[in-house]
């Protein structure tokens, strides 16, 4: 599984990788980066339906710096309804959500890198 090395306000270095736009890592491995999504700041299953393709049983959220993006109401009812745990937090500390539960069941994850 990548190891996310380090964040900062709009960088993330993913093994030794860095990137400067919001990123989706998948189960296996695979890295997704511009991740955009329809509504700028408002995540919806349809913002997720290549990592959902995937399936992920834990979905770690970076939601910003600022804690701007922000999940609807559906995706986490998709969410709750399909099993899939899903975990949202301010990036620095999804961040070591993520490196904590990456050894383990299936882990995806989101991040927005600015605010």
């Amino acid at each position: 599984m990548p190891v996310i090395e380090s964040y900062s306000f709009g960088r993330m270095v993913i093994d030794g990788v860095n990137f400067t736009k919001d990123v989706i890592i998948f189960p296996d491995g695979r890295i997704l980066s511009p991740w955009w999504r329809l509504q700028g700041h408002v995540l919806t299953r349809d913002d997720l339906l290549e990592l959902l393709a995937a399936g992920p049983g834990i979905i770690v959220c970076g939601t910003g710096a600022m804690v701007v993006l922000r999940p609807t109401a559906e995706l986490k009812e998709f969410l709750i309804d399909h099993a899939i745990e899903f975990i949202a937090q301010r990036s620095s500390s999804a961040v070591e959500t993520y490196n904590k539960m990456s050894g383990r069941s299936k882990v995806g994850g989101c991040f927005h890198l600015t605010c």
